[in-house]
């Protein structure tokens, strides 16, 4: 997979603990410049609905980091979250002790292993010596780490510079939303679960895709903002042809944090429809997109996921 494609899975349907990497990604990262004054940019993300006689399932598909004036949680969407009495979301973040206590024990290389940059290829070591110096990371931090580590925070943080903010991205909005309207919030998974992920990876492709987002560091603005263009237009058809051009050299990645992923939040909903209650359920908006999408998954199965338009 094109590291491209495969960092702005990051923004649209993978792992939203990647923004949980601070310090490492946003606390170490050089500060971005000044921001300038802040437009109201109109957004109509798509919604969709799952319902039976006494059960309404709302699916919204979110970005799990945008830049701050998107307009986009209003018209539809707030009305479908206003009348909702639990928030489901692919995670509930834990506490910063918490995530620290799980990248201990998930994320350390084995002993022995070479330094990160001696693990890549030749013609990489450069360039990666070159990203991490742009985003303010020292190389070292990441020696005593799992390449994926180094990998996901690539991913992330140089994005302030890119004018990205993490709090402005839509599980944050929602929480915030959620906390101050006293709803439950659950999580479909946990932090520990998504970095099972990545850390049962094995280590060539670890370094395949490590080697991958050096090489398209530069890129990523561009990319990133390009699907975002696609949420924010409520087209998750071009999002997923955008997601889908990136999935087919490494189709193995694709099944483990889309397609699995998929098909067991399919079933979670397909049980929820069995008690009664009204959920808004936010994942990564990749994983309501492409042929193998929640809705995809839903459909075999005979339970249809109805589009709402506004």
């Amino acid at each position: 997979m094109s590291a491209v494609k495969f960092k702005s899975l990051f923004a649209t349907a993978a792992a939203p603990l990647a923004l949980l990497f601070s310090p490492l990604a946003f606390g170490q990262a050089a500060p971005a410049a000044a921001p300038a004054a802040v437009q109201s940019r109109p957004a109509d993300p798509a919604l969709w609905v799952v319902k039976d006689a006494d059960t309404t399932i709302y699916l919204f598909g979110t970005v799990h980091v945008l830049k701050p004036g998107l307009s986009w949680f209003d018209s539809a969407v707030k009305t479908a979250f206003d009348k909702s009495d639990t928030l489901v979301l692919e995670l509930v973040e834990p506490d910063p002790a918490t995530m620290q206590g799980l990248l201990v024990k998930m994320a350390l290389a084995p002993a022995g292993s070479k330094p990160i940059a001696e693990q890549l290829p030749a013609d990489k070591r450069d360039a990666y010596l070159k990203a991490m110096a742009d985003i303010g990371v020292p190389p070292a931090a990441f020696d005593a780490l799992q390449p994926w580590v180094a990998g996901i925070t690539l991913s992330v943080a140089g994005l302030p510079k890119l004018g990205y903010d993490p709090n402005s991205g839509a599980e944050k909005v929602l929480t915030a939303a959620a906390k101050d309207s006293a709803k439950p919030v659950i999580g479909l998974e946990t932090a520990e679960q998504q970095l099972g992920y990545f850390a049962s990876m094995p280590n060539p492709l670890q370094i395949a895709f490590l080697a991958s987002a050096v090489e398209d560091y530069p890129k990523l603005g561009s990319e990133l903002g390009k699907m975002i263009d696609q949420w924010a237009a409520g087209d998750p058809e071009a999002l997923g042809a955008t997601m889908n051009e990136g999935m087919r050299d490494t189709p193995e990645l694709a099944k483990i944090l889309l397609a699995d992923r998929n098909a067991r939040w399919a079933k979670w909903i397909e049980e929820r429809l069995q008690k009664p209650g009204t959920v808004f359920l936010a994942v990564g908006a990749g994983h309501l997109a492409g042929a193998d999408s929640v809705q995809a998954f839903l459909a075999r199965d005979r339970v249809k996921a109805d589009r709402i338009r506004y």
